[in-house]
């Protein structure tokens, strides 16, 4: 079984409720028949309740009619949800009146039903740009207990099955954070390795990247990924994580031995964390260009619910993809 089609097997019959503020737009809709099709998820679409029931039928879908449609614009729960907001935000100096507008707008709309509970996962940016996507995820979500920063994973499928598990790796960070702090970087290993527990099953093995290893150059680079796999050790002292390691070291096993001998992880890393956002994006695209990797994400780690953003090229199946990426990592949430 490919590792999409196990991630959207597990997502079955979950009863997650996820909400998708584009709910007009076409690609959501059709996306959102096959996962209701499927009983991925349990949908809630924001939008206008007529579009979005004569979009359905003009496009002859015909699960729709089992999602949750919310108009945001005609929302008898509004005022709920705008009292929720000016209670979270009033100390940033917004007015109730700012509140009810904000709660118009569905990608506001979307994060308020999953603060009040009323819903476990959000996917959007099938028409928004990134930004707009997660400004009110870090406003009103914000990050998990104990998290500093967020960052975004992907899952490497490469040709090569003796690489990671059964050729299956994640890299982190390839999206978001540009020059982590140890501290921040630490976390992201812990975090990268709940994601390969919670989203494809994995037992992670997690190699901290450098350009040496175990003190073969000397360099503040290379000590800061020392000291933040110290730390990650102490944040999650049952987690499987070596560092400093090079790539190489760090997933062939023979290179492995021979530059960490007795190491546990070099030369088995199936998570590669990297020390910085631009050595991640680089790698994660030379990987996926070169070697014919098939790239998936990226899955954002780090607020305290899953809210995972699409590119605009997205295609419908991007969208069922990422839901049943978010259904499991809201159903799947570790703690080490």
């Amino acid at each position: 079984m490919d590792l999409i089609t196990k991630i959207r097997t597990t997502a079955k019959a979950s009863g997650k409720r996820i909400v998708l503020p584009e709910g007009t737009e076409e690609r959501t809709l059709r996306a959102a028949d096959i996962i209701l099709e499927e009983e991925m998820a349990n949908l809630i679409l924001l939008g206008n309740t007529e579009e979005i029931k004569s979009n359905a039928a003009h496009w002859n879908l015909k699960q729709i009619a089992r999602a949750t449609i919310i108009d945001p614009l005609d929302n008898p729960d509004m005022e709920i949800y705008a009292k929720l907001l000016f209670q979270l935000r009033k100390h940033k100096g917004l007015s109730m009146d700012q509140a009810l507008k904000l709660v118009e707008d569905p990608l506001y709309l979307a994060v308020l039903l999953i603060k009040n509970g009323d819903a476990d996962g959000e996917v959007a940016g099938a028409a928004n740009a990134t930004g707009d996507v997660l400004r009110p995820a870090f406003q009103i979500i914000k990050t998990a207990p104990g998290v500093s920063a967020v960052s975004g994973a992907f899952f490497m499928v490469v040709p090569d099955k003796s690489f990671g598990d059964d050729g299956v790796l994640v890299f982190a960070d390839c999206a978001v954070n540009p020059e982590p702090t140890i501290k921040e970087l630490a976390e992201v290993a812990v975090a990268s390795a709940q994601t390969a527990i919670s989203i494809a099953g994995l037992e992670p093995r997690v190699a901290m990247l450098s350009f040496s290893t175990k003190g073969s150059a000397k360099h503040e680079k290379a000590e800061k990924v020392v000291q933040a796999t110290l730390l990650a050790k102490q944040l999650a002292p049952d987690l499987l994580i070596e560092g400093e390691l090079q790539a190489d070291a760090a997933i062939v096993e023979a290179i492995g031995r021979k530059k960490a001998p007795g190491s546990e992880i070099a030369g088995k890393a199936n998570v590669l964390v990297f020390p910085s956002l631009e050595t991640g994006n680089i790698a994660y695209k030379l990987v996926q260009r070169l070697a014919g990797a098939e790239a998936i994400g990226p899955v954002l780690q780090g607020l305290a619910a899953p809210i995972n953003d699409l590119s605009r090229g997205c295609s419908v199946e991007d969208i069922v993809n990422l839901v049943a990426i978010t259904v499991n990592q809201a159903k799947n949430k570790v703690k080490f």
